[in-house]
């Protein structure tokens, strides 16, 4: 115990003699920009609109759409026709309100407007004509609520979970967990590829130390400076999101234990398998940060990830840890909604630590 404290203590004193290290370790700004920068809501969305009915309906109908959050009406120049403005990609839908359409909605004749939306985008296209539908029809039963016939059935909505519907929330707690898969498995990976770089390693070899109680050493230093990252990154993430734990937050500190020591016992894989810092760093680049921002539900649910690669997603830690923080900072459904994630964190990363062991094992056996 004694020799994997003294290697963990001399990388800590790398760490804080290296300032490029020192500032790898601040991945703030990467949370402020990953969080704000990706929004799954439809705002603003630019609208072209040709009316030729031009009647006060017609222009209450309008003013509707402009005074909609999802909407935004772009002005259309008179010579040119209203496609034009989706072909240059002017606006993302374009709403043609046909002659007399205030005449035949006041008659209930079942006035129509047509809407033309940009599908380049599946995703968008369909938030816009949800959006669209019930604008629509909001609209149609504030003119003639008469006229619109009772359902049999009507639903009444309420959101349980994140009732604001604030995207950067869902985002945050998403960018909190793949920023901690990047950085501390960056900095392990470089620390061990370095020392194989630069043939430091062969000092290791005739030492005696163990490799199991070298790895150690490694990953218990850089786990310390990982929850370092992680409280600075749960402060940022406080001021920058609104998040706020919903619960108990005994699952989260658990499961952040054992996330750390499998993203930290990866980067002390690939440093182990591949002695040279470049490649290093391309290597966790892609086996974290690029995996854990595809395949662990961060963007879109894992379920709609294709069967093909879908098991990749079972070796990816920021999967099972990303639904843990999302758990603590939204749902608050405790110890029984991810009773799950801390032991299968750990068998993960007892994987990576497995094989980077066998590694250092078989190259110290060769010398």
């Amino acid at each position: 115990m004694r020799r994997i404290t003294a290697q963990a203590r001399k990388e800590l004193t790398q760490i804080f003699r290296d300032r490029l290290t020192l500032a790898l370790a601040l991945p703030l700004a990467l949370l402020a920009l990953l969080g704000t920068a990706i929004s799954l809501s439809v705002k603003g969305m630019p609208v072209v609109v040709q009316d030729l009915d031009d009647s006060p309906l017609s222009r209450r109908y309008v003013e509707s759409i402009s005074s909609s959050l999802t909407f935004r009406v772009a002005p259309l120049w008179a010579p040119s026709r209203p496609t034009e403005a989706l072909e240059k990609g002017g606006a993302r839908a374009v709403v043609i309100i046909p002659e007399d359409f205030g005449r035949d909605l006041l008659r209930g004749r079942g006035a129509e407007a047509q809407w033309l939306v940009d599908a380049s985008d599946a995703n968008t296209a369909n938030r816009v004509r949800a959006a669209a539908a019930m604008l629509t029809q909001n609209f149609a039963a504030a003119v003639r609520p008469g006229a619109v016939a009772r359902p049999a059935v009507r639903a009444e909505l309420r959101f349980w979970y994140n009732p604001g519907r604030d995207s950067r929330k869902y985002i945050g707690s998403g960018a909190f967990a793949v920023l901690l898969a990047l950085f501390p498995p960056l900095l392990a990976a470089l620390a061990v590829s370095r020392e194989g770089e630069q043939h430091t390693i062969l000092q290791v070899y005739v030492s005696g130390i163990p490799a199991h109680e070298y790895l150690l050493g490694k990953v218990l230093g850089f786990m310390a400076v990982a929850l370092a990252e992680w409280a600075l990154l749960l402060v940022a993430a406080f001021a920058l999101f609104g998040l706020r734990f919903a619960g108990d937050v005994t699952p989260l500190l658990a499961s952040t234990v054992v996330y750390l020591f499998a993203t930290v016992s990866f980067g002390v894989m690939i440093g182990a398998a591949i002695p040279n810092q470049a490649a290093a760093i391309q290597a966790t680049q892609v086996g974290a940060f690029l995996l854990s921002f595809l395949l662990s539900g961060f963007i879109f649910p894992v379920s709609n990830i294709p069967a093909g690669v879908r098991w990749i997603s079972a070796l990816v830690p920021a999967r099972y840890y990303i639904e843990v923080a999302r758990d603590a900072f939204l749902r608050g459904g405790g110890w029984p909604a991810v009773w799950e994630a801390p032991p299968v964190l750990a068998l993960v990363g007892g994987l990576f630590f497995l094989v980077a062991w066998l590694r250092m094992r078989r190259m110290q056996v060769e010398a």
